[in-house]
């Protein structure tokens, strides 16, 4: 009786699966209503393949590390203290030992929880990717930053990150490569401030987090695609990247491997590594991307 009871309900399961709008193969449908109420960015911090829906496959991951590139995926993200932080914890993604010359990493702040400064003659730019901070300077000044905003701070720049609840920052870091007698300055901003950039030959949208002067050795790309929308030019350059996926889905391309990608992917690009992204999905994909500029390759 219990199998006659259990076939019963699969076949009407199959029935109902069949006259969906989706198909019985489709994946399950997004309420959209549900999108709105959710914040910016919250599947970068809250992925599909986060470590809690990956307990049924021990030992797999989507991170892949070679020569001249890595992907960098959340289920293999290591947490420990942040050196001289207060109640923080964080994430090395990328560092010298993989050949960059920046450095990026995650830092989740709990309640009560400061920064503490970068060494001697290092800039930083944080990025809010969850929650808030509050940046204080030695003018006694204090700004809010929220998601989607950032400041730059200079080498040797006294200053202090402040959180009360919670907080995700992504945070680079580099050695400043001093030109002449430019200097660069504090900038704090947010993406949905800043102009929409020209893109000869290309369709996505670009838009710069730091001024385009030569004082400044690197700037961050925040870049949006279309479902369906990819880069017209196959980049090889000597330029570094380090980008974070923070909306979205697509497949990226790294020398000759294709990644699929999705919102809290982390990629390295070393010079020269063949490059090349198209956006899949039904959404928008929008990556954040570490640029080296401005400064003579020798």
């Amino acid at each position: 009786m219990r199998s006659l009871h259990l076939i019963v309900f699969i076949i009407i399961s199959l029935v109902k699966a069949s006259e969906s709008d989706d198909g019985f193969c489709s994946a399950p449908s997004i309420v959209e209503s549900d999108e709105k109420t959710k914040p910016i960015y919250w599947k970068a911090t809250n992925p599909t393949l986060s470590p809690s829906h990956l307990q049924d496959l021990p030992g797999f991951t989507r991170s892949v590390y070679k020569r001249d590139h890595a992907l960098i995926t959340p289920e293999s993200h290591v947490y420990s203290p942040l050196p001289d932080w207060t109640n923080t914890l964080g994430a090395y993604l990328i560092t010298p030992a993989t050949g960059s010359h920046f450095v990026m990493y995650l830092a989740k702040m709990k309640e009560m929880s400061s920064s503490s400064l970068p060494p001697q003659d290092i800039e930083r730019l944080v990025f809010v990717v969850e929650g808030a901070v509050t940046l204080t300077n030695t003018s006694s000044s204090s700004k809010k930053l929220t998601v989607d905003s950032y400041a730059y701070l200079p080498p040797n720049f006294y200053h202090s990150l402040n959180c009360d609840e919670s907080a995700t920052l992504v945070v680079f870091e580099r050695r400043y490569e001093h030109l002449g007698s430019h200097t660069t300055e504090l900038i704090v901003g947010s993406t949905d401030k800043q102009p929409l950039l020209q893109t000869p030959g290309e369709v996505f949208e670009l838009r710069k987090l730091l001024p385009m002067s030569l004082a400044y050795d690197f700037n961050i790309h925040i870049m949006d695609f279309q479902p369906g929308e990819f880069l017209n030019v196959k980049e090889v350059h000597y330029n570094q990247h380090g980008l974070l996926l923070l909306e979205g889905q697509g497949i990226y391309r790294l020398g000759d491997n294709w990644y699929p990608v999705q919102a809290g992917d982390v990629i390295w690009m070393a010079p020269f590594v063949p490059q090349w992204y198209a956006a899949l999905g039904k959404t928008r994909s929008r990556y954040l991307l570490y640029k080296d500029v401005n400064r003579n390759p020798l």
